[in-house]
């Protein structure tokens, strides 16, 4: 899969449906011998490296979204507000500065780090990845309900239950509506909805590309301020 890693002005080719639908195969017209040179395949090697290693480590994904959001910060600011050891909180920085996901400024004491908002998308499937979704993914690491959620049906059905969140926090369908379109049980898609309203609350506020992930109900939804999310991390002393 050749996966792009857009700029915000780079969103004429962002499906508008937040990536429920059904995958559908490319077009075979376009796997031509260019699409599959080896040196373009190579190119692409490290976007899919990034994606991986953010889809399957949640609590990787977590440091990135913190710092992402509250950046610039410290890494003991991390270990604070993430309630991380030391050596796990540089084990995850240092991983993120090696993907290119996060900038690490030497120059201070202690040093400070940053991260840009990334979207990734997929160019011939509807799938759409910011950071309201690795938001999303991280939870399961704090939230006992979201972990039973991926344990059971995985990342992709998150994602997918993650559209179906906001389009019920926005009074557009129903929790038995949401429950129907991804195919979980009601006491499911109930449980789910509202363990992942954090992760909406904060990305909206933080996340740049959430837009992309709604764009038809993005301002519609009736989600709680970002002082009444539980767990939600404080400003650090930079932003005061």
């Amino acid at each position: 899969m050749d996966f792009e890693q857009a700029s915000m002005d780079d969103t004429n080719r962002i499906r508008p449906d937040g990536g429920i639908d059904v995958l559908d195969p490319p077009p075979t017209d376009i796997m031509d011998e260019e699409t599959l040179e080896p040196a373009r395949l190579a190119q692409n090697a490290p976007r899919l490296e990034t994606v991986v290693q953010l889809l399957n480590q949640p609590a990787l994904a977590r440091v990135y979204v913190y710092v992402c959001y509250w950046g610039p910060v410290s890494p003991p600011e991390i270990m604070d507000n993430l309630e991380l050891s030391k050596s796990t909180t540089y084990e995850y920085v240092d991983q993120l500065v090696d993907l290119g996901l996060v900038d690490r400024d030497d120059s201070t004491r202690p040093q400070q780090l940053t991260a840009d908002p990334i979207i990734i998308v997929e160019q011939y499937v509807p799938i759409v990845i910011t950071p309201t979704v690795l938001h999303a993914l991280a939870l399961q690491e704090v939230d006992e309900d979201v972990e039973y959620f991926m344990n059971r049906y995985g990342a992709g059905k998150l994602i997918a239950a993650l559209r179906g969140a906001g389009l019920h926090f926005a009074g557009k369908t129903t929790q038995r509506m949401v429950a129907t379109d991804i195919d979980v049980r009601e006491t499911e898609a109930m449980m789910i909805i509202y363990a992942l309203e954090p992760a909406l609350t904060v990305g909206r506020t933080h996340d740049p590309f959430f837009e992309h992930l709604f764009p038809d109900v993005h301002d519609q939804m009736d989600l709680p301020s970002l002082d009444e999310v539980d767990g939600a991390p404080e400003e650090s002393d930079s932003h005061e």
